[in-house]
């Protein structure tokens, strides 16, 4: 080989060694800059954007509201015309069946009444006579010592005596209950609610006095829409809170269903009855609650966690510091606390995304704290 060939190897074998060598130099480079970056950025969100789920009874049935009245009551009037003497009862007091209520003047009614009783007294006495002469007369035919004519004019004067005997009681009978109904009283054991006289005032026929009530037993009237009146069911359980007892529940049953809806509303009226034996409960408080057509424990979510709006419902877990995707399949809906039960898909202790969080792509790291903690951007 000549000089020339040999100086030419030497630069080509020197000029691969540098390439070699700038190669090796670049890959170690780069992979300092790669060990050097920054790890990747964490979405922070805050707690109001994370739900747990939670294993909760979760029940179906329409929402109710309306006011309590008493299942039991009772208005009562005047029967007679007069001033009211006295009353006896005020609102609040508790009365037994037939206690005194108020007086009303009953003089001029008591004169009537003494006048009916005179007069059923001496009709007494024409009938007893012509019974007698009846009875005479008709013993008389028999021995053929009077005429036919005679003894019929005995049987219309008896059966006229008898009627007006009959006429005489009826009108003693009118004037006692009028004397009666001078005295007002409670048509049964309650508490009177409403007192609408004092003495001294002049009452008519019809005029309303007390309204009586039985606070045993309360009633709820509420209405519910006809489209979901296939969940109510006579003898289906309530629960529902009243207003004045926060945070107290109580439970009654439907008693009646409005065989119509409403034709403007389209709403079914419906009465719920409730036990009220501690007398808890007082008439004219508005009350909310539902009926419970369906009621069991299960995993429940937020209604506001689950995406409804496509072809299966999804929610955006948190698992592992990332947000992902899960579709899930949904039972009741609980319209009252506005949760759902979750049959598949996420477990009791899953933690999800809801609010703006749940526009994160899934795949992000999230980190749950305070939208300027530092800790939030990193991984």
């Amino acid at each position: 080989m000549s000089d020339i060939s040999k100086q030419q190897m030497l630069r080509i074998l020197s000029a691969a060694a540098l390439l070699v060598a700038t190669a090796c130099g670049g890959g170690e480079a780069d992979a300092k800059a790669k060990s050097d970056a920054a790890p990747p950025t964490a979405t922070a969100v805050s707690a109001e954007n994370v739900v747990v789920v939670a294993t909760e009874r979760v029940s179906s049935g329409p929402a109710i509201s309306g006011s309590l009245a008493a299942e039991r009551d009772a208005t009562v009037r005047a029967q007679v015309a007069g001033a009211v003497l006295s009353t006896h009862a005020d609102q609040g007091s508790r009365v037994a069946a037939g206690t005194l209520l108020a007086r009303i003047d009953d003089r001029t009614l008591r004169d009537q009444f003494l006048g009916a009783r005179s007069g059923v007294t001496t009709a007494q006495t024409s009938a007893d006579i012509a019974a007698r002469e009846l009875t005479r007369a008709e013993k008389l035919a028999e021995a053929g010592a009077i005429a036919d004519r005679d003894l019929e004019s005995a049987r219309r004067s008896n059966v006229a005596a008898q009627s007006q005997l009959d006429d005489a009681k009826a009108r003693l009978s009118l004037a006692q209950k009028q004397l009666d109904d001078a005295q007002v009283r409670a048509p049964f054991a309650g508490v009177v609610s409403v007192r609408s006289v004092s003495a001294g005032d002049v009452v008519q026929p019809g005029g309303a006095l007390f309204t009586v009530i039985d606070p045993r037993s309360m009633r709820l009237e509420a209405s519910v829409p006809a489209a979901q009146l296939a969940a109510v069911k006579i003898g289906a359980p309530v629960t529902f809170t009243v207003t004045g007892y926060p945070g107290k529940a109580f439970t009654g049953k439907v008693s009646r269903i409005s065989p119509a809806a409403d034709p403007t509303t389209g709403q079914v009226r419906i009465v719920v009855s409730i036990p009220n034996e501690r007398n808890a409960l007082v008439a004219g408080l508005f009350a909310e609650g539902r009926t419970q057509a369906e009621s069991h424990e299960a995993p429940v979510v937020a209604a506001n966690a689950v995406d409804v709006r496509g072809v299966r419902p999804w929610v955006l877990r948190l698992k592992g510091g990332v947000a992902e995707k899960v579709e899930v399949e949904l039972g009741l809906k609980d319209e009252a606390t506005e949760t759902y039960e979750v049959m598949k898909g996420v477990a009791a202790g899953d933690t999800l995304l809801i609010g703006a969080a749940q526009g994160i792509t899934p795949g992000t790291p999230v980190r749950v704290g305070a939208p300027n903690d530092p800790a939030a951007t990193r991984n």
